[in-house]
């Protein structure tokens, strides 16, 4: 009964720490504040009087952050949720669930900052180079045919055989010993998985403004899906299709 009662504890607060994120960004985006969630508006943002590049940072990297705890950590519930029963009796279990969802989220954060510093060189590319002027589709299309092609390649399904297996990722990788070390251990690794399977559909999320409350929506609806529905029903596939029609559309 207690371990029920301590599964039923972990599900309400990973709930509640989900829709909170998803409350947040909703509520930024509606305040006057909205704009600071746009990454293509913040190098345009004076900033001077609240602390100039720093703020900055900080703000791309609290949105980004709420953005990740609102739609990657639904995701990866299957693991904490199997992690969680099998640390259930440890007195240090707290900090271990604590641990292995720090560890994944850091390494989001991680792949955030490149991404972030990579659209900014390729804006600043945009802003010095004729030909990329004269082909704006490279930045509305391209992006959506990258991830359309990735969600066949080889590399997606491996990692997205590991996100679809959580019991074997965690029987593989927790020894017991050296426990915190390893339960940071194995949110990194998945994390890295994670990053590995949807790294172009998070790119893709750029052409639309990489908090919009509507394309993290519709972004997460789909990752939840090919994460969790059957292999049988290729949703991969179809996302993968769908993102080649829209880049299409686009480059039309």
């Amino acid at each position: 009964m207690k371990a029920i009662a301590h599964s039923r504890l972990f599900v309400s607060i990973m709930g509640m720490l989900i829709a909170l994120a998803w409350l947040t960004l909703w509520a930024w985006e509606a305040s006057p504040y909205g704009r600071y969630l746009d990454h293509g508006e913040l190098a345009d943002i004076d900033l001077e009087g609240v602390g100039g590049v720093m703020t900055t940072a900080i703000l791309y990297v609290v949105g980004w952050t709420l953005m990740t705890v609102a739609m990657m950590l639904p995701t990866t519930l299957p693991l904490l949720d199997i992690f969680n029963r099998l640390t259930i009796r440890r007195p240090d279990h707290p900090q271990l669930m604590a641990l292995v969802v720090v560890g994944y989220l850091g390494v989001w954060l991680a792949f955030g900052v490149i991404a972030h510093i990579a659209d900014s060189i390729l804006h600043e590319a945009f802003e010095h180079i004729a030909w990329l002027q004269a082909n704006a589709w490279v930045f509305g299309a391209g992006p959506l045919l990258l991830a359309g092609v990735f969600q066949f390649t080889p590399l997606k399904h491996r990692c997205l055989d590991k996100c679809r297996t959580p019991l074997s990722f965690v029987m593989q990788r927790w020894r017991g010993s050296r426990e915190r070390t390893h339960a940071f251990l194995l949110g990194v690794q998945h994390g890295a998985f994670c990053v590995g399977c949807c790294w172009a559909l998070m790119a893709a999320l750029f052409v639309f403004g990489v908090m919009n409350i509507h394309a993290i929506a519709i972004l997460s609806t789909a990752v939840l899906l090919e994460k969790l529905a059957p292999a049988r029903l290729h949703v991969d596939k179809i996302i993968g299709l769908g993102c080649i029609l829209l880049g299409v559309w686009r480059f039309a």
